[in-house]
């Protein structure tokens, strides 16, 4: 996409986000354990109490399913308090996408991430833009449930992602189906506006996990070795679940400057990650 173009869209989803009045959260900004141990040595930006439009919320769960093997960094205890599956790539992955954003488009961003539990009351419908990973490890109450459906039947947007392999898929759906029983998971075709509303990307290439990386894996986990790009739309086509499964796009997030991770891998991720974000803001 020319920069021009590129321009021009970024500029109109921070005025779209502008229009709407995006309310504040009553929750403060807040940190909690990483679930993995290097992601908790993270500084605050100078920056981090300035109020801004558009914030990437991180969604918190309470964990089912049993052990990841392979995945490593797992400290357990309370949900509410970090340390477990939901934590995964936060805060650091979260503060960098919200470097990325800043530096190629010209949304209003947040430094710092906010950390979003169901539990409290009407929170989650003050941030428009959620991401959750390892969300194969789900395990949603009914109160959560219906929240969340409400809360994408409004118009808010949830991104799923870092979770490979059958078992991960079928514990991701588990909680999916409680969600939208009457609404398909779908493939997304290769023109979709999602591949392309800023940058141009191939559908068919996958963001790598670093610990397979790290472990001389291929860059997946399990049996996850076919990238799929997936979405639940809502009546008028729109995304409401956007899902990178059998990648890891937080990955290229936290490690896009270690000489470990491939410049490649980094470069999907971050484009994604940008692809995202504006059509969120703009559909």
């Amino acid at each position: 996409m020319q920069l021009r173009r590129k321009t021009l869209v970024c500029t109109l989803a921070g005025v779209l986000l502008t229009l709407a009045g995006v309310a504040w959260a009553a929750r403060e900004f807040r940190v909690y354990r990483s679930f993995e141990e290097q992601a908790d040595d993270t500084e605050l930006p100078p920056d981090w109490n300035k109020p801004a439009g558009f914030v990437i919320a991180r969604l918190m769960y309470p964990s089912g399913r049993g052990g990841f093997g392979g995945f490593g960094g797992f400290r357990g205890g309370d949900w509410r308090r970090g340390g477990t599956y939901w934590a995964v790539d936060y805060p650091r992955g979260d503060r960098y996408y919200a470097g990325i954003l800043r530096r190629l488009t010209t949304i209003d961003v947040r430094s710092v991430e906010q950390p979003v539990n169901l539990e409290d009351g009407d929170d989650v419908f003050d941030w428009p833009y959620l991401i959750v990973g390892l969300a194969g490890f789900w395990d949603l109450d009914d109160m959560m449930v219906n929240k969340l459906r409400d809360y994408l039947l409004r118009g808010g947007f949830l991104f799923v992602d870092s979770f490979w392999g059958t078992s991960q898929w079928e514990g991701f759906m588990e909680g999916m189906r409680r969600i939208f029983p009457d609404r398909e998971v779908v493939d997304l075709p290769a023109d979709h506006p999602l591949f392309h509303t800023v940058y141009n990307i191939n559908s068919r290439a996958q963001v790598p996990n670093m610990n397979s990386l790290m472990g001389g894996g291929a860059g997946y986990l399990s049996d996850g070795d076919t990238p799929h790009w997936r979405a639940v739309l809502d009546d008028s086509g729109r995304v409401m679940v956007a899902i990178a499964f059998n990648n890891d796009v937080s990955d290229s997030f936290q490690w896009a400057d270690d000489p470990q991770y491939p410049a490649e891998g980094a470069a999907l991720g971050v484009r994604m990650g940008v692809n995202f974000a504006v059509y969120a803001l703009t559909h």
